[in-house]
């Protein structure tokens, strides 16, 4: 049980860090384009009302990214450059980054545990285990960039 305290206090002050920093790289960019030739754009009413919605309901939607695999980074600066007030920001930051630790640390130790004593008592499937992994996330990439690459109302069945 220590271990898992350990580095969920490890996890949680590194989001911390990260998402924190990422909501201020996101106030300065929006700060710097208030100030440049986008300040029009930004001055607009339905900017404006999005701007508004963002700082009133999107706390919620900064702790949920949490949850989410790469949504929290858009998130979190987003809540920056629209400028969430802290004390609506802080809130989700805290929470949301309980939540992302804490599974990270039960989940990822338990992984990690289990890769360990795979490879300690069985390492030949072990070894198995990590190339078929390996070979399905390569087919993945190769699969998302032939399907970027295509024509529009072109598929992958067309080509055959």
């Amino acid at each position: 049980m220590d271990k898992i305290a350990l580095t969920a206090g490890a996890l949680y002050v590194i989001v911390l860090l990260r998402a924190g920093g990422t909501f201020a790289v996101g106030w300065l960019a929006g700060a710097g384009a208030r100030r440049s030739r986008f300040a029009g754009r930004i001055s607009s009413a339905r900017f404006q009302r999005a701007e508004r919605a963002i700082q009133r309901w999107g706390a919620p939607v900064v702790a949920v990214s949490f949850l989410t695999v790469g949504f929290q980074t858009a998130a979190n600066f987003l809540a920056g450059s629209m400028r969430m007030p802290l004390p609506r920001y802080l809130p989700a930051l805290f929470v949301g980054g309980a939540c992302w630790a804490l599974i990270y640390a039960t989940a990822g130790l338990g992984v990690l545990e289990v890769l360990g004593r795979l490879f300690a008592e069985q390492t030949a499937l072990g070894v198995s285990a990590v190339a078929v992994l390996l070979a399905a996330m390569c087919g993945v990439v190769v699969y998302r960039k032939r399907r970027a690459t295509l024509p529009s109302g072109d598929s992958v069945a067309e080509e055959s």
